[in-house]
């Protein structure tokens, strides 16, 4: 059924081609446990060959459904090859073409696809970088030292004509650094959502990204050169409590380096706001190269069928699957229902562990469920 690929000297993909119809009743469920365990074993690539399956139904879904899942939280490549008319229909009503990587031959699976987005987002981040290192060297103190007074031979302060220009301290080029400073945050939050650990969307981060790239540009234009501003600007700030803790020191750090990058834009340091734009997005990835895929918290909440708690069979579970774990709150009334801490590996699926404590409903336990720890 399985057949790894023989190009290049690391086995870097695996094929498999199933030979059968994917139902229920054994041969989806064995084809799914067979995805997980291929992930596991750390394959970065898993092609499936849907020649040789005539048929599928809401089971064999659910296994290419879990598979593709499972490849996009791992960062991995998961692919259909050559499904024919029936199993294609069954994947276009159930709205999956446009979801699962779906080709037609072994060699296009076998073909490296361009990260497009990472592509475009790359090219934005170095054209709108060096974009603003051109402005900023052309107009290195944009916006904070404008045109000096003119003397009238009276001796009075004069003012500049209309053909000498707007001062560089016009509402339109602060405008102009607040536009270059949201630009800056979206193209960092880009690049940081693709690289981020938790591959599920955040948009609460993103636009806090953004939008604190914004108040930085802002409290620099209104603080400009006075130093009353500063300390009231730095007064009214020290009101303001977040309230949301902020999980990965990673998020919190961009954070940080996105009000500098909005500061000096805010203060028309815009060579400095374009380098340190270029620079971030290019470390972001660099950076990922050398990191791991850490493990994940989960607190999970097991409820028995009766007064006696089936601790003996969840500690196997646990220890078979290597899920370390700690009691957090035990609770017996007519069902026992105990908490426990748990730390899994990037691996670990929740349905198969839910699966194998459940134990097909023989093994004592009535349900199970999985949520994130909260933060104090």
């Amino acid at each position: 059924m399985a057949t790894p690929s023989a190009k290049g000297t690391k086995a870097d993909r695996l094929l498999l081609s199933p030979q059968e119809p994917l139902v229920a009743g054994g041969p989806a469920e064995e084809f799914e446990r067979r995805i997980q365990e291929v992930f596991k074993s750390g394959q970065e690539h898993l092609v499936i060959d849907l020649r040789g399956v005539p048929t599928i139904d809401s089971a064999g879904i659910r296994a290419l459904v879990r598979g593709h899942t499972t490849a996009q939280r791992l960062n991995r490549r998961f692919t259909l090859v050559s499904p024919n008319p029936k199993v294609r229909e069954t994947l276009e009503l159930s709205l999956l073409t446009r979801v699962l990587e779906i080709v037609d031959t072994l060699v296009e699976a076998k073909t490296r696809t361009i990260p497009w987005d990472k592509v475009v987002a790359g090219a934005a981040v170095t054209v709108v970088g060096l974009a603003l290192v051109g402005i900023g060297m052309q107009w290195p103190d944009l916006g904070i030292s404008g045109p000096a007074p003119t003397l009238l031979p009276s001796g009075s302060a004069g003012t500049p004509s209309p053909a000498d220009g707007y001062p560089l301290g016009h509402p339109l080029f602060e405008l102009a650094k607040l536009i270059a400073s949201a630009v800056i945050g979206m193209l960092v939050t880009v690049v940081h959502r693709q690289y981020r650990s938790e591959r599920q969307p955040n948009p609460t981060m993103d636009q806090a990204q953004v939008l604190l790239c914004i108040s930085g540009a802002m409290m620099m234009i209104i603080i400009g050169n006075n130093l009353a501003r500063a300390f009231g600007i730095a007064g009214a700030a020290s009101i303001i409590r977040f309230r949301t803790p902020v999980e990965d020191a990673r998020d919190i750090t961009i954070l940080f380096l996105l009000m500098g990058l909005g500061m000096a834009a805010g203060l028309g340091a815009l060579a400095v706001a374009g380098l340190g734009t270029v620079f971030l997005c290019a470390m972001i990835p660099i950076l990922n190269m050398f990191s791991s895929e850490r493990p994940r918290t989960m607190l999970v909440e097991i409820i028995g069928e009766e007064r006696e708690f089936p601790a003996a069979h969840v500690l196997h579970v646990f220890a078979v699957n290597g899920v370390l774990f700690e009691p957090r709150e035990v609770s017996q009334g007519d069902e026992a229902t105990v908490k426990y801490l748990t730390t899994l590996k990037p691996t670990d699926s929740l349905e198969d562990l839910s699966a194998q404590l459940m134990g097909d409903g023989k093994k004592g336990i009535k349900n199970v469920s999985w949520s994130s720890p909260k933060r104090g």
